[in-house]
This record gives C-alpha cells, structure tokens and sequence, in this order.
C-alpha cells in the first residue's frame, strides 16, 4: 500500500497573483507528478495548511484542482485552516467532540488521523478531549499496526521562529497519549515546510516538506526584537511523500517536484547490470 502526504499548500496566499498565484501552481504541479509517477497511489493524506486563511473560497479552489484524484482522500487542518472551511471542501470527514480526528484501516494498518488545530495559536493544542480520545483509540487497538498524521510536529527543530517551547502542554498531552503504546510505527507530520527526521519519546517521528515554499534552512537563534536581515522563505521546489507500507514495515519516500533529465533508462544496455544485481540476492 502506497501512502501519499502533501503538507501546507496554502492557497489563498495571494489569490490575486496574475495569472495564478504561485501556490495554486505548486499544488497543481505536484498532483500532476504524484498521478502520472508509475507508483500506484492508494490513499492521498493532506496534513494541513491546505490554505492560507481558512476561508470557504480557498477551500473549494483546494477541492476543485484535487478533482482529478482517483484515490481516497484523508485531511486534517493545520493552524492556517478552518474546521468550518475543511468541511465544507471535505463533508465525508469524520468529527469527535467537535475535533477533526479519525481513524482508517486498510491492509492491516491502522492510520489516526489528529487534529492540532489551535484557534488564533500559530502553534499547535491538543487538549486533554483530544488526547482521551487518542488514548482510546490506541488502547482499543493494541496489536494493530498505527501510523498517526498530524500538522505541527511536537518536537524542537532548531528553526527558531517556527518552533515550539520544549515542553508546551499541549505537546506533554500527545506524549502522555502515546506513552506505553508500541503498535504505534511513526508519525509523520507538516507545518516545518522542511523534511526533518527524529524522535518523539521512542517513536520515529518525520516531517514532510512544504508544497508552498519551504522555510530557509537556518539554524542561528533568532531575536523577536532584532531584524537580521535572514533568509525565511525560498522557492526551493515543493515536495511530496509517500509511505510504503509492505509485509508489516513502513518506509517512507520524499520526491522533489522539478523539471529533470533522464541519464538512464531501463533499456537491453542496461539489462545485464541489473540482472546482475538481482543475482547478488541469491
């Protein structure tokens, strides 16, 4: 089963750009790579972000270009959407205690799905309705297999000025959750818009990178009272990923969106080396 994961596309960043505002055409550029690679996409999981402001027209430009889609789509908000808007674009999605938080299961692999979204908090919240509903959700699954989507990843990155405190409530709620629960495989989140991967009390834990421009790659502190003059934002091309789950492991891909050249091909020239590397197996 072939997992993919786009994070923060924020359409609506600037919906007047002529003659389309540059995130429409990162999102579209990367749906149109993940459908035409030769993988077979079985599920497309948006971890939020998916706009800039949460609002209605946003969300039905978003809905409108991932008509095209043949595959199950699963969506969570990051702190630029809405609960409102995301339903109104995704209806199907399922709500506990007002939280859009869910589970699917496919192929002996549990997926939760979590909600972080904070309202007027650039970070994220995960309240204690939303960590018992994780906590019974994991213990009524113990020997299932889990993997868990969720847009602000609860660890320190080192990017100062997108980062989190080291031990924010919110962050000590998931972790409380999750704590003595080893069918848990990873957890794969957004909101960094850089790939990144750790740990999280055990658990590997990985970001996937932006479709919208990434963040800079800069690790100096950063003072709130004195402008430097840094990097924040690039156009470094958007990125996508896909989580291989196969015979009971999960291993995750991240494939750039640019334009390249082809320096080989499968082709009889090529036939004997890769015979003999199969050979090597034996």
């Amino acid at each position: 089963m072939l997992i993919a994961q786009m994070t923060d596309i924020h359409i609506g960043f600037d919906p007047d750009a002529k003659p389309e505002e540059l995130n429409r055409i990162r999102f579209r550029a990367t749906l149109d790579r993940m459908l035409s690679a030769p993988n077979p996409i079985d599920m497309l999981v948006l971890t939020g972000d998916l706009t800039d402001h949460g609002d209605i027209d946003s969300f039905e430009k978003t809905a409108a270009l991932l008509e095209k889609c043949p595959m199950p789509i699963y969506a969570i908000p990051g702190n630029h959407d809405s609960r409102e808007g995301m339903l109104h674009a995704f209806p199907d999605t399922p709500t506990h205690d007002g939280f859009l938080q869910y589970a699917v299961e496919k192929d002996g692999l549990r997926i939760v799905f979590l909600d972080t979204l904070e309202v007027g908090r650039h970070g994220g919240g995960f309240c204690d309705t939303r960590r018992e509903w994780l906590k019974a959700e994991l213990t009524a699954h113990p020997e299932t297999p889990t993997l868990i989507f969720m847009h602000h990843p609860p660890v320190v990155s080192g990017i100062g000025w997108m980062d989190p405190g080291p031990e924010e409530q919110w962050m000590l709620n998931f972790a409380d959750a999750i704590k003595g629960h080893s069918q848990i495989l990873g957890i794969h989140c957004g909101h960094l818009h850089r790939p990144i991967s750790t740990r999280f009390r055990g658990v590997p834990l990985n970001v996937t990178p932006s479709v919208a421009p990434l963040v800079a790659m800069d690790l100096r502190p950063i003072d709130p009272e004195t402008p430097d003059n840094r990097d924040l934002i690039t156009t470094e091309p958007p990125l996508y990923a896909i989580h291989r789950w196969s015979n009971g492991e999960l291993l995750t891909h991240y494939e750039t969106v640019s334009d390249w050249v082809v320096l080989a091909r499968y082709d009889p020239n090529l036939q004997g080396m890769i015979q003999e590397m199969f050979a090597e197996r034996e």
